[in-house]
């Protein structure tokens, strides 16, 4: 089932939940605050858990006109609605990230992950330009279900983390870095030619579909 809204700019999923197991996804970016509003509204009348990715402040007021209690992550521009996940079941979603600079993406990793049902958590700034902050969290690692390693610059982190553990590695260039890292292409081409196996890659900043892939792959059997 579909539903237009009222000014006929955007066909909202509204059975992707029942169909997919999972919720439909606003992308905020390009849109304008009105134009997310009026979705907003829509989304209340059906009752549908929605996340809005790449929100705006200005975003997030149109939203919570709408939908007051509407959780907002400044920090990653994710707002979700309802407010509280659901109780997590599943694997261990571990997001790993390898630079303060990278935190963003990372954080919009997590939220996904933890408002699509699973438990999540967060390890900062362990890069491997300190090779001994990420050996320092292998227990962490290896209990994880799943790993989301964020990263920019080179991208090294990714492999470092697979040949660490048995659980697959969702990698995430960053656009973080230098003028080389032509705003996170050179991450995005490390990650593809990691010499460990085991890792898949997602498109630069794409923190929401990270956590997205993460969810899937930790659901419960």
């Amino acid at each position: 089932m579909t539903d237009e809204t009222e000014s006929g700019f955007a066909e909202l999923d509204l059975d992707r939940a029942q169909r997919r197991g999972y919720p439909e996804a606003v992308l905020c970016h390009g849109k304008t605050p009105g134009q997310v509003g009026a979705i907003a509204a829509t989304l209340r009348e059906h009752g549908a858990r929605t996340l809005f990715t790449r929100a705006t402040p200005e975003h997030a007021r149109a939203v919570r006109t709408e939908l007051p209690d509407a959780f907002y992550a400044d920090d990653c521009g994710l707002l979700a609605w309802p407010p509280q996940p659901p109780q997590p079941v599943g694997g261990q979603v571990l997001v790993v990230a390898a630079g303060t600079a990278d935190h963003a993406v990372a954080r919009e990793a997590l939220l996904t992950a933890r408002h699509l049902g699973r438990p999540a958590e967060l390890i900062m700034d362990v890069g491997v330009a300190g090779l001994h902050r990420v050996l320092a969290k292998q227990e962490a690692l290896r209990a994880a279900r799943v790993i989301v390693v964020v990263a920019g610059m080179d991208g090294a982190l990714p492999a470092v983390v697979a040949g660490l553990v048995a659980a697959p590695v969702v990698a995430v260039p960053t656009s973080t870095g230098y003028g080389a890292a032509f705003g996170g292409l050179a991450a995005l081409l490390g990650m593809l030619n990691s010499c460990a196996p085991g890792v898949g890659v997602v498109n630069i900043d794409n923190g929401y579909g990270a956590g997205h892939l993460a969810a899937q792959i930790a659901a419960p059997a």
